[in-house]
């Protein structure tokens, strides 16, 4: 497997699960990522949100990937840092590709509230119940 095995699961299966940390405290959400590329795997949130201080903090975090099937499915866990975004172009785009943002009071690709952000390094794996007790031997993607 490699990275473009990755990517074509994020993309497949976009509501996925970050966890993150604040203190000695975890905390998960379930987020709709907006896509995935060679470049990483690309979220959007806003300032205002406890997601985004807790990123700024500490930008260690752990996704999941979730598609359901036979059994209990399967995963993929991505470990990484985050990297704040600000491509005037991705901004734009993301307000196209997700209306809603502006019903939530963002006003345009330059405004300080909209937050784009990226897992742009790290190590991802997949997981079944064939692997269960096996994790450990699992082959590591690293991108």
């Amino acid at each position: 497997m490699n990275f473009q095995d990755c990517v074509k699961f994020a993309n497949e299966h976009r509501v996925c699960y970050l966890a993150t940390a604040e203190g000695n405290q975890p905390h998960v959400r379930a987020l709709g990522m907006w896509f995935a590329d060679d470049k990483g795997f690309f979220f959007q949130t806003e300032s205002v949100k406890s997601v985004c201080k807790q990123i700024k903090s500490n930008n260690k975090v752990e996704l999941c990937f979730y598609a359901p099937g036979p059994d209990v499915g399967k995963m993929m866990r991505v470990t990484g840092k985050v990297e704040f975004v600000e491509d005037l172009g991705l901004r734009s785009k993301v307000l196209a590709d997700r209306p809603f943002l502006k019903a939530l009071g963002i006003k345009g690709p330059e405004d300080p509230m909209l937050v784009i952000f990226r897992v742009s390094s790290g190590e991802a794996y997949f997981w079944t119940m064939a692997d269960n007790l096996k994790e450990a031997g699992i082959e590591r993607i690293k991108f």
